[in-house]
């Protein structure tokens, strides 16, 4: 739906690196305002991928791009920043320090969307022009009816809505200190910054061994994420919100729908948006679904 916006891009460029969580290598980012029309879209080895649903490939604990066998991991909480703070359209250029790498990982930080959303209110955002010199209105999703996809005791249900409003839900039981929360967010407007980019990602002790064993987290560390015990409780306080798992929860959804986004329109759809236990596997299955039914943009 026509909704009077135009296209922005970043006013300026954008260079940050930093340590991975999975591989613990690290990397760079340099993000270049981009044409209207073109969306995000990342390069690699002069290789380019889309930002879209299209190129998700299924992996462990993070979203994950994929074309012509090279990866980009972790592209979640900077698409989360992007969507978010209405950058439409940019050139993400992204390297390891290992030239051989086919792929690569998005920096972690503290394991938020901190670092993205203060390093694009530093340098700004325009208007976008395409290649001709002309502005292009930004379009966004809306549903024409509900719809929903769920795994085993997880779903994730979507309203149409004149506004976008996000509900979620997480449950753990056998972790007293985290249990069952929920949060509530207009989410796209300026509570992003205030209530969600700082959102840390978070992980059960007992089960760090395990994804140790499988390769993943070997950059992981108090310092990058919040770490709860099902018997002692928060390992590195203090929290920034008493709900902070479920705040970043939303962090991560932002960024998985906003893989919806085409030609530089919005990602998220102008929906009720109500996830329970999701993930980004979930996530990404919640995208897919949408593409494939009666949306219209306008």
């Amino acid at each position: 739906m026509e909704n009077g916006k135009l296209q922005q891009t970043l006013a300026g460029c954008i260079e940050l690196s930093g340590k991975t969580l999975h591989s613990g290598k690290v990397s760079k980012v340099k993000i270049w305002p981009g044409f209207a029309g073109e969306g995000r879209y990342f390069e690699f080895h002069s290789n380019l991928i889309p930002a879209s649903i299209d190129f998700v490939r299924e992996s462990l604990l993070c979203t994950t791009l994929c074309k012509d066998g090279y990866k980009i991991r972790t592209v979640e909480h900077l698409l989360s920043a992007l969507e978010a703070k209405g950058i439409d359209n940019c050139r993400i250029q992204i390297q390891s320090l290992d030239s051989e790498d086919t792929e690569v990982e998005v920096p972690f930080f503290d394991g938020s969307a901190n670092a993205w959303v203060e390093a694009i209110e530093q340098v700004g955002r325009k208007e976008a022009l395409d290649r001709c010199g002309n502005n292009v209105e930004k379009l966004a999703p809306h549903l024409s009816e509900p719809f929903y996809v769920s795994r085993n005791d997880s779903f994730m249900v979507a309203f149409p809505a004149s506004k976008v409003h996000i509900s979620c839900g997480i449950d753990f039981p056998k972790v007293p200190a985290i249990g069952c929360q929920w949060f509530s967010s207009a989410a796209l407007d300026d509570s992003y910054e205030k209530h969600i980019a700082c959102s840390r990602t978070f992980c059960i002790y007992e089960e760090v061994e395990h994804m140790c064993s499988m390769g993943l987290i070997k950059g992981g560390s108090l310092d990058n994420a919040i770490v709860c015990s099902a018997t002692k409780g928060w390992l590195n306080p203090p929290l920034r919100f008493p709900d902070e798992p479920c705040r970043h929860k939303v962090l991560d959804l932002i960024g998985d729908l906003s893989l919806f986004a085409r030609s530089g329109s919005q990602g998220f759809p102008m929906a009720r948006v109500i996830s329970f236990k999701g993930g980004h596997s979930l996530n990404a299955d919640f995208v897919r679904r949408l593409s494939g039914i009666t949306v219209q943009e306008t």
